[in-house]
């Protein structure tokens, strides 16, 4: 008879997910080093961070699901990390759009937001990102309290900003965005269903 197979400690296991986290920068890199970035260099550094952004988001807000679905409550152990990765990837996609696409102008830059509706509710997901990442410290989560729950649900708000970016920059094949759409859709479905249910028992149990 074999022994039970153990889970990984965290600690083991959080460096070979930061590893992880980092190999698309890596690829992308490796791609810009053999000049294999396409025609247009800009615009594909621009859409993979910009994938890769979403993607982690999404990841961010899966951990929560996966954890009661599989009750391995370790998972939220890396719940902050993925977060991080998150912001960090949609820094880069900033930071490609200010440099490489805008050379810093900032008259542009404006303009752009102001009259380019995508580019107006991404710029809105990196800002109220901004906060969160900053809050993400152990002596923050301490000193906001439960303040710090509250602000933390942005990040519902910032993914459907993320996603509606994705959607209104795509003019041809909307078929990435719209599977982002929809996995986000399923995930934000499952918190209101949990809640709900989880209220109602509360309800019962209280009578």
């Amino acid at each position: 008879m074999t022994p039970p197979r153990t889970r990984p400690p965290t600690s083991l296991a959080k460096p070979w997910v930061f590893v992880i986290a980092l190999l698309p920068l890596a690829w992308l890199c490796g791609l810009a080093w053999r000049d294999q970035l396409g025609v247009n260099p800009v615009e594909t550094l621009s859409h993979r961070t910009g994938d890769w952004s979403l993607r982690f988001l999404l990841l961010t807000l899966a951990i929560t699901p996966l954890r009661r679905l599989t009750g391995w409550n370790k998972l939220l152990k890396f719940r902050r990390m993925l977060g991080l990765f998150a912001f960090f990837y949609v820094c880069l996609h900033f930071g490609v759009y200010l440099i490489f696409d805008q050379f810093f102008d900032l008259g542009s830059i404006l303009e752009d937001i102001a009259e380019r509706p995508y580019i107006t509710v991404g710029f809105a997901a990196w800002l109220l990102l901004i906060p969160l990442a900053a809050t993400s410290t152990s002596g923050m989560i301490k000193r906001l309290g439960r303040h710090w729950q509250r602000l933390h649900r942005l990040v519902y708000l910032i993914a459907i900003l993320g996603v509606l970016h994705y959607l209104w920059l795509v003019k041809a094949d909307r078929t990435e965005p719209l599977l982002y759409a929809g996995i986000l859709a399923l995930l934000l479905g499952y918190r209101l269903w949990w809640r709900q249910t989880h209220s109602a028992t509360i309800n019962r149990s209280t009578r």
